[in-house]
């Protein structure tokens, strides 16, 4: 059975990053009939936020994806973590290393000078004398000093790394005994029985440490899957200003998550030339081989177009559901209800769907200028004038794409003389729904107000 996990630490938000490493190993756990499991790396106790853990969980509740059994904190997790590092003492497969900071200072100052790479020396690798006072010393790995440490990435290949390269007896327990990164996500994988690790590449250093321990400990190595990162248009690390924000800020912005779940997997993965793929099309094709092995860019105005599409096709249900997350109650006003249908036709994100129904239902304040400088002539001004008259005089019936025909006709003129100068009059901008359509949700009163305040503007 497959088992994966997402593992984020609660020192910042979740940004979309996170959440499509989280959606990756979904897909593949579902695919596989297998378990997705969630932990909380928070044993760094200093940098952990309550409030950053619970934002990851809504972030989880907003995309639904939904992971199996209670959530896993590390930082409930000490004694068994200590277990382990002193299994790995009595094994003589670490030790205690007494060496102080100033001496670690020196000698990497040495070793740099000497055009060395910093690393620990061995010292106490098989110390047997009396340890110095006062120290309180850190509990260490003994690494191999020779040969490679080598395995198959499912998205890289085959990756290798020669020992003496890159290795020394790196730390496992602080002196403080906490214990470090990597000494604690091996033995949660192992423990919580997971078979494959998806996780970004920036990860890959710490593999083939994790190999070292997970051979240490007598556990069975995972499958890896080292997934390039989500880069800016320019090919540069996505920054907050090109989308590394907040999963949640999505949501605040109007995105339905489908729509940024959809936009996700396509970001280094596909399905042949499919573009929109719901949930359950993305849990038939995914598969965590197929990712490419080179970096992804972010594309603002392909998830725009994703979002659009959702929300044309979703239900008025739940369009009018997402609006009341920005305060805006459409169920039961009837008039809000058609415009919101019309206009999510053309609406980016929720926020802007909500935006042009509240400017249709209230009269405008204000006119869009560039509009009213390039549609309002003092011939159509005239135009407006004279049609306002007649629809004063012949408005009674509400049929108003058939008394403008009656209008048009009689003055010899086409609807595209006078069509910009109502909708501007009705909505303010130049950009509507069908004129007529506006018209039939607002009723003849707000018409005939709004077309006789627009010609009184002009």
């Amino acid at each position: 059975m497959v088992v994966t996990r997402f593992a984020p630490s609660p020192t910042g938000y979740l940004h979309i990053g996170g959440l499509r490493t989280a959606l990756y190993s979904y897909l593949w756990a579902k695919r596989n009939s297998g378990k997705f499991l969630l932990r909380i790396e928070d044993t760094d106790l200093k940098r952990n936020s309550i409030e950053a853990a619970q934002a990851i969980e809504e972030a989880f509740k907003w995309t639904g994806l939904s992971y199996d059994g209670e959530i896993i904190y590390q930082s409930q997790r000490f004694d068994i973590y200590k277990e382990y590092v002193e299994k790995l003492l009595s094994e003589g497969k670490a030790y205690y290393c007494y060496m102080s900071k100033e001496e670690l200072d020196a000698m990497r100052e040495e070793q740099i000078a000497n055009k060395q790479r910093p690393r620990y020396n061995g010292k106490y690798r098989d110390f047997k004398g009396t340890p110095p006072v006062g120290i309180e010393p850190v509990v260490r790995i003994k690494a191999p000093l020779s040969g490679e440490i080598a395995f198959e990435d499912g998205v890289k290949g085959h990756i290798s790394f020669k020992a003496e390269d890159i290795l020394d007896d790196f730390i496992i327990a602080r002196s403080d005994g906490t214990p470090t990164y990597n000494f604690t996500v091996v033995v949660d994988d192992a423990l919580m029985g997971i078979t494959d690790v998806i996780r970004g590449d920036d990860h890959l250093s710490n593999t083939p440490k994790q190999i070292i321990l997970y051979e240490a400990l007598g556990f069975k190595i995972p499958k890896f899957f080292h997934v390039p990162m989500i880069n800016n248009p320019q090919g540069k690390k996505l920054s907050k200003r090109d989308g590394a924000m907040d999963v949640m800020e999505y949501k605040n912005m109007g995105f339905l998550s489908e729509a940024l779940l959809n936009f996700l997997v396509r970001l280094g993965w596909s399905h042949g030339d499919q573009e929109i793929f719901s949930l359950n099309e993305m849990i038939k094709f995914f598969n965590p081989h197929n990712i490419n092995a080179s970096a992804s860019s972010y594309n603002q105005q392909k998830l725009e177009w994703l979002n659009a599409h959702y929300i044309k096709n979703a239900s008025s249900k739940r369009v009018w559901h997402e609006a009341l997350n920005f305060g805006f109650d459409i169920k039961g006003n009837k008039n809000a209800e058609l415009l919101a249908d019309m206009l999510r036709e053309r609406a980016k994100n929720i926020v802007q769907l909500v935006e042009m129904t509240k400017a249709i239902l209230n009269e405008p304040e204000s006119y869009e200028q560039k509009a009213v400088e390039k549609f309002v002539t003092p011939l159509s001004a005239g135009y407006l004038k004279d049609y306002l008259l007649f629809l004063k005089e012949h408005g009674e019936s509400g049929d108003f794409e058939n008394i403008t025909n009656e209008f048009l006709e009689k003055n010899e003129l086409k609807l595209k003389d006078i069509a910009q100068p109502i909708r501007i009059a009705l909505t303010g901008s130049s950009v509507s729904p069908p004129i007529f359509e506006v018209m039939d949700v607002i009723g003849q009163k707000a018409v005939l107000s709004r077309l006789e305040k627009f010609t009184k503007f002009i």
